[in-house]
Parts: structure tokens; C-alpha cells; sequence
């Protein structure tokens, strides 16, 4: 049956503006990104058909771009507007960090991080630049690895820091495995720049690992 023919309550995009897209269930939400079904599916047929496949939404929506387009009803337009909305929503948490003090508004940086950081299949190590007022500079991808290890040179991150005439620094990495405790080695380099940064004057805010949905903080676990 057609999505037309349905009753007006149940049909999805009725249903969001008349209830709000929280009121959507993720297959729902697929399908209003979708459009439109295939092969006499419905949208929401081909949504959950998709979400079933790939075990979950997000294992959907961070699939490599070859498995994606080899689902039957996904053309390069459908993988565009997926990876368009996926954007869409880490510039938004971008845009919310940006509005005041960093550690003001400790999720707003868990949520950007989580949503930049949590679905990377290799280790990236990142920078938050921050003002005399811990407000965002910019935030910088500086160093990218294995599965299991980026390689940090101080020397980078502090002619970095300098080039952004920053004042302090949130640091980031993310850990493929999901495991959330710190390294030794993850202990050893952020010791090392902190020290570092201290003869420049710039203050190590925080140092955030980012596992499979959570993050750990340097701070908050007295390791700063």
C-alpha cells in the first residue's frame, strides 16, 4: 500500500509536523530522507528493509560508500542526502559549541566530539582552540592513524596553537576499540604537552577520549 493511501496520522511526514520528529521512529525518519519507496515498496518498507540489513541506523549511515550503493533502492542521490543529513547534524553540535565558553557547556563539546569522533575507524587526534574567554577558535583534525594509534608531535600542535593565537586547548582522540581508558601512552603525551603549552602560556583545559558513545575526561579524572 501506498504511503498515500495511508491513514494521515501514520503517514510520516504528516506525522512529524503535527507531532514533531521526535515523535518519528528511526525507520520513519529514513524514510522522509528517502522519499519515496522502490519496486512496490513504501518508503518506510525500504527504510526498515535498509535498517535491518545494516543492523542498525547508524551502521547505515557510517557504512563505506560501495556497500551503501549496493543496496538495492540506494543510487548515488539517496547516499548524498544520507551523508548530507549526517553533516548536517555535526555542524550543528559545531554551531552549538561555538555559541559560548566551551567548558561552559561541557555536553555541547561531549556531543560535537561524539558526533566528529565516535564512528572513525582509525585514531584521529584532534584540537579545540580556545580565546582568553575559553570561547571556540576553531577545532583542527591534527594527526590520524591506525586502529589503534595516532602519533602526536608536540612540535605540531604547538606551532598550531600559536598560528590560531590560541590561549588554551581541549584536546581529543577517539578509540576504535569503544575501550575509554587512557593509554599510558595517551597519560604520557598529554603531560607532555601540557608542559609544553605551559612555557607558551596556553592552558590544557581537558583531554577527551571518545569511545563507542561516551567520553572520557583527563579532567574530571584528576589526570590533568
Amino acid at each position: 500500500m501506498s504511503i498515500r493511501e495511508w491513514p494521515a496520522a501514520e503517514r510520516p511526514r504528516e506525522k512529524l509536523m503535527a507531532r514533531g520528529a521526535q515523535a518519528l521512529s528511526d525507520a520513519e525518519l529514513l524514510a522522509v530522507l528517502l522519499g519515496s519507496g522502490d519496486r512496490g515498496r513504501s518508503a518506510v518498507d525500504l527504510a526498515r528493509a535498509l535498517i535491518a540489513h545494516f543492523g542498525s541506523l547508524r551502521e547505515l549511515l557510517t557504512a563505506a560508500r560501495p556497500r551503501c550503493l549496493a543496496q538495492a533502492g540506494v543510487g548515488p542521490a539517496r547516499y548524498a542526502i544520507l551523508q548530507s543529513a549526517v553533516e548536517l547534524s555535526r555542524r550543528h553540535f559545531h554551531e552549538a559549541l561555538r555559541a559560548g565558553p566551551a567548558l561552559a557547556a561541557p555536553e555541547a563539546t561531549r556531543d560535537f566530539l561524539l558526533a566528529r569522533l565516535r564512528d572513525r575507524p582509525y585514531e584521529v587526534f584532534c584540537c579545540l582552540y580556545l580565546d582568553n574567554r575559553h570561547r571556540l577558535i576553531t577545532f583542527e583534525e591534527l594527526f590520524r592513524g591506525t586502529v589503534d594509534r595516532a602519533g602526536v608531535h608536540p612540535r605540531e600542535v604547538l606551532r598550531q596553537t600559536l598560528a590560531h593565537n590560541a590561549s588554551a586547548v581541549i584536546f581529543a582522540h577517539n578509540h576504535p576499540s569503544g575501550v575509554l581508558e587512557p593509554s599510558q601512552a595517551d597519560e604520557l603525551i598529554t603531560r607532555r604537552l601540557k608542559e609544553a603549552l605551559a612555557l607558551l602560556d596556553v592552558r590544557v583545559l581537558d583531554h577527551f577520549i571518545v569511545g563507542d558513545g561516551r567520553c572520557f575526561s583527563f579532567c574530571e579524572h584528576g589526570l590533568l
